[in-house]
């Protein structure tokens, strides 16, 4: 459990399935939160009770969410009036899965998995909206080993793709791209969660898996492990937005200030983080000090981050999504059999109206 308490600023179907365990923690750390504290602003002066929500976290990753961690080590949660605990929970499902239970106000969630949850809503309670987006390209990328020979998503077929859960992200990113080569799951190729990028690791060298569907932050562990990869992903999908934050329908319209002091102190961190690298990645190490250990591991991934991660592609604003990029995740959706056809409320899946408040 990480609990964000901001030093001053000075300092599917497949989407909801195994989320028991990350529910358990998220019920464990509403308990032990405690009530808000009553900080001081860095000169002496007092300010209000802080406003204390959680927000979930689809991997263990600090450094891949640099921008969260900038905007707690630099107080600018708390000049919003928040105090923001983080809990990592295990993939996308199960971060909606905490959003939609109330067991947390504002998870990192992606195109997928939001639709297909949206889908299944009986209310706007239950409908996640992304309201930020943090990876405006593509935080997936499907590899292989480079001794493998494999040159392309096609020549998968008769293979085994890994992939960290089955209801994750990466999941739904792997089999659009197999769908979009004529693969088809189940037929032409398998699927395995093996998680992480640990796991992943043995299962390459033991043969179980022949290619995996690896984050930015499992492609950097895989390469500090001596590990060749190849990424064969399509240059195409690298451009699909990767994940980003939401809330249900119901939270926002009942919160607007939330989400609209949330989503200004997240860009006010990222353009810090982009800045002041090496104190950004000592307020991720201050959250994650086993990661922070790891230099070898977090200085790469925080460039890729940076770079391939959160900087959009047309130099557009921190946190917008372009509506094209929506209309090509369901496309490829539909044709990956995700969806079934077109959703009626594609453009009420996001909105832009707190990033574009917050770029102003």
């Amino acid at each position: 459990m990480d609990t964000l308490r901001s030093p001053g600023p000075n300092a599917g179907r497949r989407a909801f399935g195994g989320v028991a365990v990350a529910l358990a923690a998220l019920t464990l750390l509403a308990a032990c939160g405690g009530s808000a504290d009553t900080a001081g602003n860095g000169e002496g002066d007092e300010v209000g009770e802080l406003r204390q929500i959680t927000v979930a976290r689809p991997n263990p990753s600090t450094v891949n969410m640099f921008n969260l961690c900038s905007a707690w080590g630099e107080g600018y949660f708390e000049e919003e009036g928040l105090e923001v605990s983080t809990e990592a929970v295990d993939g996308v499902g199960a971060v909606l899965q905490a959003v939609v239970a109330g067991q947390a106000e504002i998870g990192g969630a992606s195109a997928g998995p939001v639709l297909l949850a949206r889908e299944q809503a009986t209310g706007p309670d239950q409908e996640p909206v992304l309201f930020y987006n943090q990876y405006a390209q593509s935080t997936y990328g499907l590899v292989v080993s480079e001794e493998s020979g494999y040159e392309g998503p096609a020549d998968l077929a008769d293979t085994i793709v890994g992939v960290g859960t089955a209801d994750g992200a990466e999941a739904f990113y792997a089999r659009s791209i197999l769908a979009n080569a004529g693969l088809e799951e189940g037929v032409d190729y398998e699927t395995l969660a093996v998680g992480d990028a640990g796991p992943a690791l043995a299962g390459f060298e033991r043969g179980d898996i022949q290619s995996y569907a690896a984050s930015l932050v499992d492609m950097a562990v895989l390469d500090t492990q001596g590990f060749p990869l190849l990424e064969i992903t399509p240059e195409e999908y690298i451009g699909y937005f990767g994940w980003g934050f939401s809330a249900t329908q119901a939270y926002m319209d009942a919160n607007p200030e939330v989400i609209e002091g949330f989503t200004r102190a997240i860009v006010r961190g990222t353009e810090f983080g982009i800045e002041n690298k090496e104190a950004a990645l000592e307020h991720c190490a201050e959250l994650n000090p086993e990661e922070g250990a790891n230099t070898e591991l977090t200085d790469p991934l925080f460039d890729t981050t940076a770079d391939r991660g959160f900087t959009p592609q047309d130099g557009g604003p921190w946190g917008v999504y372009p509506p094209e990029s929506w209309e090509a995740w369901q496309e490829t959706l539909i044709e990956s059999g995700e969806l079934e056809g077109p959703v009626d409320d594609l453009h009420e899946a996001y909105t832009n109206d707190y990033a574009e408040l917050a770029n102003e």
